[in-house]
């Protein structure tokens, strides 16, 4: 993720901070210095939070780490002011399964909360609740309520949180997967609605809330249609097949020719025997204008590492495929050739086509 530094490596999984969460922090220690003047209470604030997002790591690892088990790997974890963002490789591909990866980041707050109020327990420290803010209270005490309410927030039957998933997995179990994902986004922007309605007279934030989960609902429930609109489609019916490619000793100069004609953005690069040696994408493209010049060779800048997709591959996995090798198109290769191209664009207007023949089918 842009504008995010890299924590460390942990069980496997790269750990990134956005820097935003370091102003979160720094507006922290400047609120709390402004209501207590007192340094100590800016450094406790600021260690408050910290440890409440070590929490919320902790919560996305119990996600990561179960989806381990299934098989699915996790490219890394994110760390925002808003929270925390484990980036699965795919979802689990059965119900059961995305019902305990989704249960396991709650559970892992669960078992931080009972450690913390046993400890509590076992000193003798009783906070009532009412007494309890972010600011206020024992340190622990305030840790321990905020897992409590991590618990709660994230099994509300709402996308993006993980109860949203919860209610969809066990849909799934009784229907098909797409029909379950509608009913269970359609609750969600139900209790977006709620929240938007409540946060007009009570509390603005949960006019944040309910537009964080109206977007997630409508963003989860786009993507799963659009999955089960590609399930068992072949390349072959998607891809481009009126491509332009160049050779490794043509100059940039072609491939801006080429950009300006609207034929493409990113380049497959064949040798004199037709076999792909490389691709060069539009930022390449740009990168090696700006420092080499239009009369540079292709070959100076294209890309040598990348990936290929066949004919016969199906279109329904491609999107992770694009996003996880961080490019816009893919070449599509037979028997050696290159046959096609595929980018996200052309699989929108593949969408939209069969969406318009669905339509005038059940007209």
């Amino acid at each position: 993720m842009h504008w995010s530094f890299r924590l460390g490596r942990f069980f496997g999984i790269d750990v990134y901070v956005h820097f935003t969460f370091l102003l979160l922090l720094g507006f922290i220690g400047i609120t709390h210095w402004i209501q207590f003047r007192h340094l100590a209470a800016a450094l406790n604030g600021v260690a408050f939070f910290v440890a409440l997002f070590a929490c919320v790591l902790l919560h996305e690892y119990g996600h990561a780490l179960t989806a381990r088990r299934f098989g699915i790997r996790t490219r890394d974890i994110t760390l925002l002011p808003i929270g925390g963002l484990a980036r699965l490789e795919r979802m689990p591909d059965q119900p059961l399964q995305e019902l305990w990866v989704a249960l396991a980041g709650p559970a892992v707050n669960v078992v931080i909360a009972l450690l913390l109020i046993g400890y509590l327990a076992a000193a003798a420290i009783v906070v009532p609740v009412e007494q309890l803010s972010v600011t206020g209270g024992p340190f622990l005490a305030r840790l321990a309520a905020v897992n409590v309410f991590l618990v709660l927030f994230n099994l509300l039957p709402a996308f993006p949180m993980d109860g949203g998933r919860v209610v969809r997995a066990l849909l799934a179990t009784r229907m098909d997967y797409a029909r379950a994902t509608r009913i269970a986004a359609r609750l969600g922007q139900f209790m977006a609605f709620v929240f938007g309605f409540v946060g007009l007279f009570w509390n603005p934030l949960l006019l944040f809330i309910a537009l964080f989960v109206w977007i997630g609902a409508e963003q989860e429930a786009g993507l799963v249609q659009m999955k089960s609109a590609l399930v068992n489609t072949p390349l072959r019916a998607v891809m481009i097949t009126d491509f332009r490619t160049l050779a490794p000793d043509d100059t940039l100069a072609r491939a801006v020719e080429y950009i300006l004609g609207g034929f493409q953005q990113d380049f497959p690069v064949v040798d004199a025997d037709g076999r792909l040696v490389g691709v060069l994408t539009r930022n390449d493209l740009i990168r090696g204008l700006s420092e080499m010049g239009r009369m540079a060779r292709v070959d100076s800048v294209m890309q040598r590492d990348f990936q290929v997709a066949t004919p016969f591959d199906v279109a329904e996995n491609i999107l992770a495929r694009l996003q996880e090798c961080n490019c816009h198109s893919l070449p599509v290769v037979h028997e050696g050739r290159v046959v096609g191209l595929l980018n996200a664009e052309n699989l929108g207007e593949f969408l939209m086509i069969q969406s318009a023949l669905r339509r005038r089918e059940s007209a």
